[in-house]
């Protein structure tokens, strides 16, 4: 039994700005838990990442007809689900005897619609991976029954079948590795355009899950508001892993890696103690951002944190139920900001029902106010599996027919909205008006002096540039 996967470029429609930021910025990290599981099972796998590969439809296809798997697998999200579907199709055409898999966000929350408008498409495993696919694939190989395997939908007889949810893995420490060399890719971070992390590098998790209810977010439904974490033991010795395979940047990509502060204190101090010389970055809730915890990851290696802060406004959070306030997030910057972390990354996301246009420019102005290195300005977007989708499916303001599949901005179907193109235009101004102060220039400049993670990664990309130029030139 053979199963081969594949993590599909962007959707043909996506804006160009947006499939720059899919390609090459980190290896699909839930695909390779699913893969190194399975082969740690017996199954004979293969996968690759499409996008960074640079690899053409035809690519793709001459990839699947080589490898020849019983069981094609796609991890999919709203914004690569229809070139799944394109590629899903291509292959069921060169070969009818292939199953075809889905899974991931977008799998599991379309099953049916997925079902009903590709025929090319077999099977869906909804939510964690890992011990679906295996029973999946065994149970395909045996010819046993599919209807006893949790987690599932497929055809029978021309009816959709659902089977009940499998429960969630309590014991993640139980899972293999990831095996990273099964892609043959060089990823890099890229945050503003700019590649961060220029070294080696992947993403990291160390816990699965997050038990806050933000509403413009799929997690709690994925993950049924739990949160189960690595232990530092476990976690450390993935590290020494990678280390000696000559990794030296790590993201942390976990939902809520904050959320226990001394837990991220142990492992922190487990880095230093046990002397792995890596730089990471991180996720981080501002009420979970304690000042011990920031200055023991500070000392750890860490160059870069992101804050989720999404408003100015405490009614916009309200509404989002991010439960934060703006004066936490005043705060958790300042004292990342004290304890020396070279680059403070805040996100934000405007653009909510109800929300003024004077209120959005709060919000630019707040991200000023924070003095963060890098602000990131999102227009709020819906998808199925949020709880801002449910609420406006219950309004009548979202067409389900129309947008399952790529989400849809909220102020481009909700009345009482900014204009989406209008909010675009506002954050270009608001970026231009950010990266332009003098003060912030001079601090800039005072923090590039000082920071030998700074100069590094100027120094790579502008050795980058120089290496895309020459390309093009040996290609003219």
């Amino acid at each position: 039994m053979k199963f081969s996967f594949i993590n599909p470029g962007p959707n043909p429609e996506l804006p160009i700005e947006d499939v720059k930021k899919m390609v090459g910025a980190a290896p699909p990290l839930g695909m390779l838990y699913i893969a190194t599981y399975l082969r740690e099972n017996g199954i004979d796998i293969s996968i690759i990442d499409e996008a960074p590969k640079g690899y053409s439809l035809n690519d793709t296809i001459n990839w699947v007809k080589k490898e020849d798997p019983d069981i094609l697998g796609f991890s999919t999200c709203s914004a690569n689900g229809r070139k799944a579907a394109l590629i899903a199709e291509t292959v069921k055409k060169e070969n009818p005897n292939v199953s075809i898999v889905f899974g991931n966000f977008f799998a599991t929350f379309n099953p049916e619609r997925i079902l009903k408008k590709y025929p090319a498409v077999d099977f869906i495993v909804r939510g964690e991976g890992e011990h679906t696919s295996l029973e999946l694939a065994q149970c395909l190989e045996k010819g046993g029954d599919l209807k006893k395997v949790l987690g599932i939908n497929f055809r029978n007889n021309g009816e959709i079948v659902s089977t009940p949810d499998r429960p969630l893995i309590k014991d993640i420490n139980s899972l293999p590795f990831p095996d990273r060399t099964l892609l043959d890719i060089d990823y890099h971070n890229i945050t503003a355009g700019v590649v961060v992390a220029p070294r080696k590098f992947s993403n990291f998790v160390t816990s699965r899950g997050c038990v806050y209810k933000c509403r413009f977010c799929g997690c709690r439904r994925l993950a049924r508001s739990l949160w189960r974490s690595r232990s530092v033991d476990n976690i450390m010795e993935e590290m020494h892993l990678l280390s000696s395979q000559g990794y030296e940047q790590f993201m942390f990509v976990d939902d809520n890696f904050t959320l226990n502060p001394k837990r991220v204190i142990e492992l922190c101090r487990r880095l230093k103690a046990e002397k792995v010389d890596v730089e990471f970055f991180a996720e981080g809730r501002v009420d979970h951002c304690p000042q011990e915890m920031l200055q023991e990851m500070h000392d750890a290696n860490c160059k870069m944190i992101y804050f989720g802060i999404e408003n100015g406004t405490q009614k916009v959070l309200d509404y989002y139920d991010k439960e934060i306030t703006p004066q936490q997030a005043l705060a958790a910057v300042r004292r990342a900001r004290n304890v020396g972390i070279d680059v403070i990354v805040a996100s934000f996301i405007v653009g909510a029902p109800h929300e003024t246009r004077q209120e959005i420019k709060n919000t630019f102005k707040f991200a000023e106010k924070l003095q963060v290195d890098i602000p990131q300005f999102n227009v709020l977007a819906t998808f199925p599996g949020t709880d801002i989708w449910e609420e406006l499916k219950t309004k009548g303001l979202v067409n389900e027919e129309k947008h399952w599949e790529t989400g849809v901005m909220v102020s481009d179907v909700c009345p009482d909205t900014v204009p989406a193109r209008e909010i675009e235009k506002m954050i270009h101004e608001a970026y231009q008006n950010f990266f332009v102060r003098p003060d912030y220039i001079v601090k800039q400049l005072a923090k590039f002096f000082t920071s030998s993670y700074r100069r590094n990664v100027l120094v790579n990309n502008i050795l980058r540039a120089d290496a895309v130029a020459d390309g093009i030139k040996m290609v003219t």
